[in-house]
């Protein structure tokens, strides 16, 4: 008869246990959530499949974010993909809620511009986590005042030729460069090959233009 409540017992302290874990990795963050963005140069329009976490822990979270990244196609070819700008922007994010800190990120995404599909792994040094959470005293444009500000996002920049670049970046905070990655050839091409080959969307006409009268510029990011 005192087999049930006890195993009913059990299970509550267990997961009491995972609640309290999970709540001291949330409170050791001095915001929310930390943050993934993505963004692509010029007219050089990504597909993110996946992007991957592993924290601190070692506990492996799949598909955190994807789809489309942050990208600017000015009309008439005014826009000059080369490159990456002196202070990227956070780009397109999503928040880590719930995470721990990151170990590594992993991202697998379809360079539309190519198109190709591509792998990659950013390892993230232990001088980054520290960062991560050391507050900044900051002058905000956006309302006019000081600040604490915390680079609180890590932005992965997907360009032509499998190439990653990483930034630690933040409002109101210069953004602070991680590294610089290059991704493998996914054999299976896009989507693990369940789509024949298609990839996930056209390019958007101002880029097909650009993409139709210039060269892609391997090479300079």
């Amino acid at each position: 008869m005192n087999k049930v409540p006890m195993a009913l017992l059990l299970l509550l302290v267990l997961m009491g246990c995972v609640a309290t874990e999970k709540r001291e990795h949330i409170e050791e963050l001095p915001y929310r959530a930390w943050e993934i963005g993505l963004i692509a140069p010029n007219y050089m329009e990504v597909w993110v499949e996946s992007v991957d976490v592993t924290d601190l822990y070692g506990r492996k979270y799949l598909r955190v974010h994807g789809g489309v990244s942050s990208v600017t196609n000015p009309p008439e070819n005014r826009g000059d993909p080369t490159g990456w700008p002196a202070r990227p922007g956070v780009g397109k994010t999503r928040p880590m809620t719930g995470l721990a800190l990151p170990k590594t990120v992993s991202v697998r995404w379809q360079s539309l511009a190519e198109p190709q599909t591509y792998n990659a792994r950013i390892d993230i040094p232990e001088w980054a986590r520290v960062e991560m959470l050391t507050g900044h005293e900051a002058y905000c444009r956006f309302d006019e005042k000081n600040i604490t500000a915390y680079r609180y996002a890590i932005t992965l920049g997907l360009a032509p030729g499998g190439i990653v670049k990483a930034w630690l970046t933040g409002a109101c905070l210069e953004p602070i460069e991680i590294g610089r990655f290059e991704g493998s050839i996914n054999p299976e091409g896009p989507s693990r090959g369940q789509t024949n080959g298609r990839y996930a969307l056209p390019l958007d006409p101002a880029a097909q233009h650009y993409l139709e009268t210039h060269e892609i510029p391997f090479g300079s990011w």
